[in-house]
C-alpha cells in the first residue's frame, strides 16, 4: 500500500508528466465512452431506407442520455475531486467514507431516473423536439436504453475513482472493454439479426453492463488503494451535501446542454422541419468526438490540481494550469482548422443523404467558428472542479449555456431573417463570451490564492 502510494504521489515530480500520464488513458478511455453513443448513431445513420429520420430520432433521445449523464457527474465528478483533496491530506477514513457515499447515490438515483423516464416518455419526446415521423424511432430507442441506466451511471460514476488513485490504465481499459463490445454487436445486432434501432439499443446495454461489471470488480479487489466498502455507503448528509455542491458544476454542464438539446431541437423543428435536427445531431456528435481530447486534458488535471491543494503545493498548481492551457488551445486551434476545411468528409461518417450534406455543412462553418475558445472554458472549469470552488464552476457552466446559448437559439432565428443559422451562430456567440469569462475569473481568483499563500513551494 505504501508504494503505491508514494507512485501516485501528485506532489512529486513532474506536474506535467502526471497529467500526460493519466490525460492519455483518460481521453483514449472518454472517447471510447463516447463511442458507445457515437457508433450507433454511424450504424442507424446509414440504415436501408430512411435513414435520415432513423438519424433524427435517434437525436432526440440526446437530452435524455444527457440527463442520466449530468446526475452521473453530480456524484461521480463531485466524489472524485474530494476524493483526491482526501488522499492528499492523507485522511483515508474520509477517502473511504466519499467512494463509499457516491456509489450509494448512483445507485439510488439510477432507479429513479429510470423510473420517471419510461413514465413520461412521450411527453418528454414530442417537448424535446419530435414529430409524428421522428418520435417511433426515438421510444423505440430508449424503450430499451433506459434498462441500462444503472449500468451507465455506475460504470462512468465509480470509475473516476480508480482515475483519481493513479490508476488511469484501469479506468481506460474499463471503457475500451464495454466499447469494443458494443462496437462488435451494434452490426450484428442491427443488421444480422435485423433489429435496427433496437438493436443499437440493445447492444450499449450489453456493453454497459460489462464496464460497471469491470469497475467494481476492480473497487472491490486487491489492487486498488482504497477499497469500496460497506461501511462507507452509509449516506451522511454532511458528505453528501460536500459531493453535491461540488459535482453541481458538472451535472449543470450535462443538464444545460440538455437544455440547448431541447431549445434547438424544437426550434429547428419549427423553422426547418426534421433535416435540421438531424443535421445538428451530427454537429452534436462531430462536436463531442472533436472536443474528447480538451476535455480529457482538463479532467486529467483534477486530480493534479486536487491533490497538489491538499499538500499545499501552490506552485504546482500554477504549473499545471499554465501547461493545460497551452496544450489545449493550441489542440483546438487545430481542430478547428480541419473542421473548417474537411467538412463534408466528416458529415458523411453519420449520413450520406444530399439534402442533410447540403444544409449541413454551412452550419457546421458556422457553429465551429471560433472553435478554440472552447479551450478557455474548459481550462476554467476544470481548475475550479479541482481546486474545489464549486460554486464559480456552476456560474460559467450556467452563463454559457443557460444565460447565453437558450436565449440566443430563441431569439436569433427570428432576426435579420437569419432562421435555422440563427440556432447554429449562438453557439460561437456563446463560446467567445463564456471562454473569456470563465479564464478570466479563474486567474483572478488563483491569482488571489498564489499571493495568499506566496512562499510556499512544497513538492518543487
Amino acid at each position: 500500500m505504501e508504494q503505491k502510494e508514494k507512485q501516485n504521489d501528485f506532489s512529486a515530480g513532474s506536474v506535467y508528466r502526471h497529467i500526460i500520464a493519466l490525460a492519455v488513458p483518460m481521453t483514449v478511455a472518454q472517447l471510447v465512452q463516447m463511442l458507445y453513443n457515437i457508433v450507433d448513431r454511424i450504424y442507424i445513420g446509414h440504415l436501408p431506407g430512411g435513414s435520415a429520420m432513423a438519424l433524427t430520432g435517434l437525436g432526440l433521445t440526446f437530452p435524455v442520455i444527457t440527463l442520466i449523464m449530468a446526475f452521473t457527474n453530480l456524484f461521480g465528478m463531485g466524489g472524485a475531486p474530494l476524493f483526491s483533496i482526501a488522499r492528499g491530506r492523507q485522511d483515508g477514513v474520509r477517502a473511504g467514507k466519499i467512494m463509499g457515499n457516491t456509489f450509494s447515490m448512483l445507485c439510488i438515483c439510477s432507479m429513479l431516473l429510470m423510473a420517471a423516464c419510461y413514465l413520461f416518455l412521450k411527453p418528454v419526446l414530442y417537448l424535446f423536439g419530435a414529430s409524428d415521423a421522428s418520435y417511433p424511432y426515438a421510444a423505440e430507442y430508449l424503450r430499451l436504453y433506459l434498462m441500462g441506466t444503472p449500468f451507465a451511471m455506475i460504470g462512468t460514476g465509480m470509475n473516476g475513482f480508480i482515475n483519481a488513485q493513479g490508476f488511469s490504465g484501469t479506468g481506460m481499459a474499463t471503457v475500451l472493454i464495454g466499447a469494443a463490445v458494443n462496437i462488435a454487436l451494434d452490426p450484428l445486432f442491427i443488421f444480422v439479426f435485423g433489429m435496427g434501432v433496437s438493436g443499437a439499443a440493445l447492444a450499449t446495454i450489453l456493453s454497459q453492463l460489462l464496464s460497471a461489471t469491470w469497475v467494481l470488480k476492480f473497487l472491490l479487489g486487491k489492487k486498488t488503494l482504497f477499497r469500496l466498502q460497506k461501511t462507507g455507503m452509509r449516506p451522511e448528509g454532511r458528505l453528501l451535501k460536500e459531493i453535491i455542491s461540488l459535482g453541481m458544476a458538472g451535472f449543470v454542464v450535462y443538464a444545460s446542454n440538455g437544455a440547448v438539446q431541447i431549445a434547438c431541437n424544437a426550434t429547428l423543428r419549427d423553422f426547418g422541419g426534421d433535416v435540421y435536427v438531424g443535421v445538428m445531431t451530427i454537429l452534436n456528435s462531430v462536436r463531442d468526438v472533436v472536443s474528447m481530447p480538451m476535455q480529457g486534458l482538463t479532467n486529467a488535471s483534477q486530480p493534479v490540481l486536487g491533490f497538489n491543494l491538499g499538500a499545499g503545493a501552490y506552485d504546482r498548481i500554477k504549473k499545471s494550469i499554465a501547461f493545460v492551457t497551452a496544450m489545449g488551445v493550441s489542440y483546438m486551434l487545430l481542430a478547428w482548422g480541419i473542421l473548417f476545411l474537411f467538412p463534408e468528409p466528416l458529415m458523411r461518417i453519420f449520413n450520406s443523404d444530399t439534402e442533410l450534406l447540403a444544409k449541413g455543412v454551412p452550419a457546421l462553418h458556422i457553429y465551429f467558428f471560433g472553435f478554440f475558445m472552447m479551450a478557455f472554458q474548459f481550462v476554467g472549469q476544470s481548475t475550479f472542479v479541482g481546486l474545489g470552488m464549486a460554486k464559480q464552476s456552476v456560474f460559467f457552466s450556467l452563463l454559457r449555456k443557460i444565460i447565453i446559448v437558450v436565449p440566443l437559439t430563441l431569439i436569433l432565428p427570428h432576426v435579420a431573417g437569419l432562421g435555422v443559422m440563427g440556432v447554429f451562430l449562438a453557439e460561437p456567440i456563446s463560446n467567445f463570451i463564456g471562454g473569456t469569462a470563465s479564464f478570466t475569473t479563474m486567474l483572478a481568483l488563483t491569482g488571489r490564492l498564489f499571493r495568499r499563500n506566496k512562499g510556499i513551494t512544497k513538492g518543487k
